[in-house]
Protein backbone atom coordinates (compact mmCIF):
# COMPACT_ATOMS: atom_id res chain seq x y z
CA UNK A 1 0.00 0.00 0.00
CA UNK A 2 1.22 3.35 -0.84
CA UNK A 3 0.33 6.81 -1.30
CA UNK A 4 -0.10 7.18 -5.33
CA UNK A 5 -1.36 10.08 -6.86
CA UNK A 6 -0.24 9.20 -10.49
CA UNK A 7 -2.72 10.36 -13.07
CA UNK A 8 -3.85 12.68 -11.19
CA UNK A 9 -4.12 16.67 -11.37
CA UNK A 10 -3.72 18.98 -8.24
CA UNK A 11 -4.48 22.64 -7.79
CA UNK A 12 -2.86 24.63 -5.41
CA UNK A 13 -3.57 28.28 -4.69
CA UNK A 14 -1.12 30.49 -2.97
CA UNK A 15 1.09 27.90 -4.17
CA UNK A 16 4.11 30.77 -3.86
CA UNK A 17 3.55 30.78 -0.07
CA UNK A 18 5.72 29.41 2.98
CA UNK A 19 3.02 26.17 3.00
CA UNK A 20 1.97 26.32 -0.69
CA UNK A 21 4.76 25.36 -2.31
CA UNK A 22 6.07 22.23 -0.11
CA UNK A 23 2.35 20.86 -0.20
CA UNK A 24 2.68 21.60 -4.79
CA UNK A 25 5.92 19.66 -4.38
CA UNK A 26 4.61 16.97 -2.27
CA UNK A 27 1.56 16.45 -4.46
CA UNK A 28 4.30 16.11 -7.15
CA UNK A 29 6.26 13.69 -5.84
CA UNK A 30 3.77 11.49 -5.08
CA UNK A 31 2.79 11.77 -8.54
CA UNK A 32 0.50 14.41 -9.51
CA UNK A 33 0.54 16.91 -11.94
CA UNK A 34 0.38 20.38 -10.25
CA UNK A 35 -1.14 23.73 -11.54
CA UNK A 36 0.44 26.38 -9.24
CA UNK A 37 -1.63 29.32 -8.72
CA UNK A 38 0.28 33.06 -7.36
CA UNK A 39 -1.07 36.34 -6.82
CA UNK A 40 2.18 38.12 -7.23
CA UNK A 41 5.31 36.22 -6.83
CA UNK A 42 5.80 35.51 -10.20
CA UNK A 43 9.03 34.42 -9.94
CA UNK A 44 8.99 32.35 -7.22
CA UNK A 45 6.28 30.15 -8.96
CA UNK A 46 8.75 29.66 -12.30
CA UNK A 47 10.96 28.34 -9.49
CA UNK A 48 8.34 26.20 -8.58
CA UNK A 49 7.44 25.06 -11.89
CA UNK A 50 11.10 23.92 -12.50
CA UNK A 51 11.26 21.78 -9.50
CA UNK A 52 8.32 19.95 -10.21
CA UNK A 53 8.92 19.43 -13.66
CA UNK A 54 12.40 18.15 -12.61
CA UNK A 55 10.30 15.46 -10.87
CA UNK A 56 9.17 14.34 -14.30
CA UNK A 57 5.71 15.88 -13.42
CA UNK A 58 3.43 18.67 -15.57
CA UNK A 59 2.96 22.11 -14.00
CA UNK A 60 1.42 25.36 -14.93
CA UNK A 61 1.66 28.91 -13.28
CA UNK A 62 -1.76 30.86 -13.16
CA UNK A 63 -1.91 34.20 -11.59
CA UNK A 64 -4.90 35.18 -10.18
CA UNK A 65 -7.09 37.36 -7.55
CA UNK A 66 -8.52 34.65 -5.91
CA UNK A 67 -11.62 36.53 -4.06
CA UNK A 68 -13.10 37.54 -7.36
CA UNK A 69 -15.55 34.94 -9.18
CA UNK A 70 -14.43 35.58 -12.69
CA UNK A 71 -10.24 35.29 -11.97
CA UNK A 72 -11.41 31.92 -10.13
CA UNK A 73 -13.66 31.19 -13.66
CA UNK A 74 -10.56 32.51 -16.19
CA UNK A 75 -7.99 30.11 -13.49
CA UNK A 76 -10.05 27.19 -14.33
CA UNK A 77 -10.42 27.37 -18.12
CA UNK A 78 -6.15 28.20 -18.23
CA UNK A 79 -6.30 24.98 -16.04
CA UNK A 80 -8.36 23.05 -18.48
CA UNK A 81 -6.33 24.42 -21.18
CA UNK A 82 -3.10 23.32 -20.03
CA UNK A 83 -3.52 19.96 -17.78
CA UNK A 84 -6.77 19.11 -18.44
CA UNK A 85 -9.23 18.15 -15.59
CA UNK A 86 -8.25 19.21 -12.21
CA UNK A 87 -9.52 16.30 -9.61
CA UNK A 88 -7.53 17.77 -6.55
CA UNK A 89 -8.33 21.32 -5.17
CA UNK A 90 -6.47 22.68 -2.49
CA UNK A 91 -7.20 25.97 -0.71
CA UNK A 92 -4.45 27.49 0.63
CA UNK A 93 -4.28 31.20 -0.27
CA UNK A 94 -5.07 33.78 2.29
CA UNK A 95 -4.52 37.62 2.56
CA UNK A 96 -1.81 38.33 5.15
CA UNK A 97 -2.84 41.18 7.41
CA UNK A 98 -1.52 42.56 11.01
CA UNK A 99 -3.52 41.39 14.23
CA UNK A 100 -4.87 43.51 16.72
CA UNK A 101 -7.34 43.82 19.14
CA UNK A 102 -11.27 43.58 18.02
CA UNK A 103 -11.08 47.29 19.02
CA UNK A 104 -8.09 48.52 17.11
CA UNK A 105 -8.65 45.42 14.19
CA UNK A 106 -9.33 47.25 10.68
CA UNK A 107 -12.70 46.92 9.63
CA UNK A 108 -11.46 45.96 5.94
CA UNK A 109 -9.18 42.93 7.79
CA UNK A 110 -12.39 41.19 8.43
CA UNK A 111 -13.62 41.59 4.58
CA UNK A 112 -10.33 40.43 3.42
CA UNK A 113 -10.15 37.17 5.74
CA UNK A 114 -14.41 36.68 4.48
CA UNK A 115 -12.84 37.46 0.91
CA UNK A 116 -10.03 34.72 0.81
CA UNK A 117 -11.11 32.30 3.06
CA UNK A 118 -14.79 31.87 2.41
CA UNK A 119 -15.24 33.23 -0.72
CA UNK A 120 -12.51 31.35 -2.31
CA UNK A 121 -13.75 28.74 -1.43
CA UNK A 122 -17.15 29.41 -2.78
CA UNK A 123 -15.67 30.10 -6.04
CA UNK A 124 -13.46 27.08 -6.06
CA UNK A 125 -15.94 25.03 -5.64
CA UNK A 126 -17.75 26.23 -7.97
CA UNK A 127 -15.65 26.55 -10.91
CA UNK A 128 -14.05 22.81 -9.99
CA UNK A 129 -16.95 20.63 -8.58
CA UNK A 130 -19.03 20.40 -11.75
CA UNK A 131 -16.76 18.52 -13.69
CA UNK A 132 -15.99 16.28 -9.82
CA UNK A 133 -19.55 15.22 -10.36
CA UNK A 134 -18.90 14.42 -13.83
CA UNK A 135 -15.99 12.20 -12.86
CA UNK A 136 -18.27 10.62 -9.73
CA UNK A 137 -15.24 11.83 -8.14
CA UNK A 138 -12.83 14.30 -6.58
CA UNK A 139 -10.60 15.84 -3.73
CA UNK A 140 -11.70 19.49 -2.41
CA UNK A 141 -9.32 20.21 0.58
CA UNK A 142 -9.17 23.43 2.46
CA UNK A 143 -6.03 24.69 4.95
CA UNK A 144 -8.17 26.49 7.95
CA UNK A 145 -5.86 26.92 11.48
CA UNK A 146 -5.16 25.26 14.83
CA UNK A 147 -6.50 29.16 15.80
CA UNK A 148 -10.60 28.63 14.92
CA UNK A 149 -10.66 26.26 17.88
CA UNK A 150 -8.18 28.42 20.11
CA UNK A 151 -10.04 32.43 19.82
CA UNK A 152 -6.94 33.91 21.62
CA UNK A 153 -6.67 37.67 21.46
CA UNK A 154 -6.25 39.24 18.11
CA UNK A 155 -7.00 36.53 16.13
CA UNK A 156 -10.95 37.88 15.60
CA UNK A 157 -10.34 38.83 11.89
CA UNK A 158 -8.68 35.63 11.05
CA UNK A 159 -10.79 33.17 13.06
CA UNK A 160 -13.82 34.62 11.52
CA UNK A 161 -12.97 34.15 7.98
CA UNK A 162 -11.69 30.25 9.07
CA UNK A 163 -14.61 29.68 10.71
CA UNK A 164 -16.75 30.36 8.56
CA UNK A 165 -14.73 28.58 5.59
CA UNK A 166 -15.01 25.81 8.13
CA UNK A 167 -18.66 26.19 7.71
CA UNK A 168 -19.20 25.94 3.92
CA UNK A 169 -16.98 22.86 3.71
CA UNK A 170 -18.79 20.72 6.68
CA UNK A 171 -21.83 21.83 4.46
CA UNK A 172 -20.26 21.15 0.83
CA UNK A 173 -19.25 17.76 2.44
CA UNK A 174 -22.86 16.79 2.71
CA UNK A 175 -23.70 18.25 -0.78
CA UNK A 176 -21.38 16.67 -2.78
CA UNK A 177 -20.70 13.32 -1.00
CA UNK A 178 -23.17 11.02 -3.23
CA UNK A 179 -20.61 11.69 -5.94
CA UNK A 180 -17.29 10.38 -4.28
CA UNK A 181 -16.35 13.93 -3.68
CA UNK A 182 -14.57 14.35 -0.36
CA UNK A 183 -14.72 17.94 1.37
CA UNK A 184 -11.80 18.06 4.39
CA UNK A 185 -9.64 20.94 6.60
CA UNK A 186 -6.16 20.53 7.01
CA UNK A 187 -5.68 22.86 10.33
CA UNK A 188 -1.95 23.78 11.07
CA UNK A 189 -0.63 24.64 14.26
CA UNK A 190 2.72 27.18 14.69
CA UNK A 191 4.32 25.93 11.55
CA UNK A 192 8.02 25.80 10.87
CA UNK A 193 8.95 26.41 7.62
CA UNK A 194 11.81 27.76 4.94
CA UNK A 195 11.82 31.24 5.80
CA UNK A 196 12.52 30.02 10.03
CA UNK A 197 15.01 27.74 8.74
CA UNK A 198 16.66 30.75 6.48
CA UNK A 199 16.47 33.63 9.37
CA UNK A 200 16.74 31.29 12.50
CA UNK A 201 13.69 29.61 14.52
CA UNK A 202 11.37 32.07 16.74
CA UNK A 203 11.48 31.38 20.14
CA UNK A 204 8.69 29.23 20.80
CA UNK A 205 9.70 27.10 23.95
CA UNK A 206 6.00 28.74 25.66
CA UNK A 207 4.11 27.30 22.89
CA UNK A 208 5.73 24.16 22.73
CA UNK A 209 4.37 23.60 26.80
CA UNK A 210 1.27 23.04 25.81
CA UNK A 211 1.96 20.88 22.67
CA UNK A 212 1.54 17.26 23.62
CA UNK A 213 4.19 15.84 21.07
CA UNK A 214 6.55 18.72 22.31
CA UNK A 215 7.67 20.27 19.26
CA UNK A 216 6.27 22.28 16.48
CA UNK A 217 5.01 20.97 13.37
CA UNK A 218 6.79 21.37 10.03
CA UNK A 219 5.32 22.55 6.01
CA UNK A 220 5.93 18.70 5.08
CA UNK A 221 4.08 18.11 8.32
CA UNK A 222 1.09 19.76 6.90
CA UNK A 223 1.70 18.50 3.32
CA UNK A 224 2.03 14.63 4.31
CA UNK A 225 -1.56 15.19 5.95
CA UNK A 226 -2.67 16.88 2.33
CA UNK A 227 -1.17 14.54 0.49
CA UNK A 228 -2.90 11.77 2.39
CA UNK A 229 -6.74 13.24 2.06
CA UNK A 230 -5.80 13.70 -1.61
CA UNK A 231 -5.00 9.96 -2.05
CA UNK A 232 -7.21 7.07 -2.33
CA UNK A 233 -6.56 5.86 1.30
CA UNK A 234 -9.06 8.60 2.36
CA UNK A 235 -11.46 7.92 0.53
CA UNK A 236 -13.96 7.09 3.17
CA UNK A 237 -13.16 10.68 5.13
CA UNK A 238 -15.03 13.70 4.47
CA UNK A 239 -16.07 16.51 6.28
CA UNK A 240 -13.03 16.39 8.50
CA UNK A 241 -11.36 19.15 10.45
CA UNK A 242 -8.47 17.74 10.94
CA UNK A 243 -5.39 19.91 13.28
CA UNK A 244 -2.10 18.77 12.38
CA UNK A 245 -0.64 20.68 16.01
CA UNK A 246 0.84 17.99 17.66
CA UNK A 247 -2.04 17.93 19.62
CA UNK A 248 -2.18 21.31 20.22
CA UNK A 249 -5.69 21.38 19.82
CA UNK A 250 -7.67 18.56 19.87
CA UNK A 251 -11.56 18.21 18.74
CA UNK A 252 -13.89 16.98 20.75
CA UNK A 253 -16.83 14.78 20.67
Amino acid sequence: MKLDLSGQTALVTGATGELGRVIARTLAECGADVALHYHSNESKAAELKGAIEALGRRAVTVKADITKQEAVEELRRTVAAALGHVDIVVANAVVQYPWQSVLEQPVEDYTSQFESCVLQSVFLAKAFIPAMIGKKAGRFIGINTECAMQNFPTQSAYVAGKRGMDGVYRVLAKEVGEHQITVNQVAPGWTISERERTSGLAESADYIKSVPLKRRGTDQDIANAVAFLASDLAGFITGAYIPVSGGNVMPTI
